[in-house]
C-alpha cells in the first residue's frame, strides 16, 4: 500500500479551508447580520461574527485580539506544518494536523477579511444553547480529537 505524502494532507487542509470558506460565503450572501432560522428543534442556522476566539473569549477586547489570534494562528500553523512533514508517512497523526491547520487557517482568512470570524452553526437543548461555530471549528475539534485519541491509544 503506498504510503500517504505531505502533499495528501496538505490537499485534505486545503480542502477544509475550501469548504469553511464557501459555507460562510454561502451564509453572507443568504443571510443577514444576525438572522437564525430554526432547522430543526435542536439546531438553528445563524449569522454571527465572533471577534473573540474559542466560546468568544476576548471577544469584548478593543480589537488588539485581531492580530494576537492572526499571528498565534499563523505561528502555530507553522509548528504544525513541521510536524505534518515528520509525520507524513503515518496515517492517523498526519490526518489530524491537517484538519487543525485547515480549520486554523479558514478562520485567519475571516479575520483578515471581516475583522472576526463568521459563526453559522447553533445547537442547542431546550434554552441552553452551545455557543456557535463553523465549519472550521469543527475540524480543529475532530483534529485535536484525534490527535489525543492516538495518544491515548498508543502502546508503550
Amino acid at each position: 500500500m503506498r504510503q500517504p505524502r505531505l502533499s495528501t494532507w496538505l490537499a485534505l487542509s486545503a480542502a477544509v479551508i475550501l469548504l469553511d470558506q464557501a459555507s460562510k460565503a454561502w451564509l453572507m450572501s443568504a443571510f443577514t447580520l444576525g438572522e437564525s432560522v430554526t432547522v430543526t428543534r435542536f439546531f438553528d442556522l445563524v449569522f454571527v461574527f465572533n471577534r473573540g476566539a474559542a466560546f468568544s473569549f476576548l471577544s469584548s477586547a478593543s480589537g488588539w485580539q485581531r492580530w494576537f489570534f492572526v499571528a498565534l494562528a499563523l505561528v502555530i500553523s507553522g509548528w504544525i506544518l513541521t510536524l505534518m512533514r515528520r509525520h507524513a508517512h503515518e496515517r492517523l497523526q498526519p490526518l489530524a494536523l491537517a484538519l487543525v491547520l485547515g480549520g486554523a487557517l479558514g478562520n485567519v482568512i475571516d479575520r483578515l477579511i471581516h475583522g472576526a470570524v463568521v459563526d453559522f452553526l447553533y445547537f442547542h437543548i431546550d434554552r441552553h444553547y452551545w455557543p456557535a461555530f463553523n465549519v472550521a471549528d469543527s475540524a480543529i475539534s475532530i483534529g485535536v480529537v484525534l490527535m489525543l485519541w492516538q495518544q491515548f491509544s498508543r502502546k508503550k
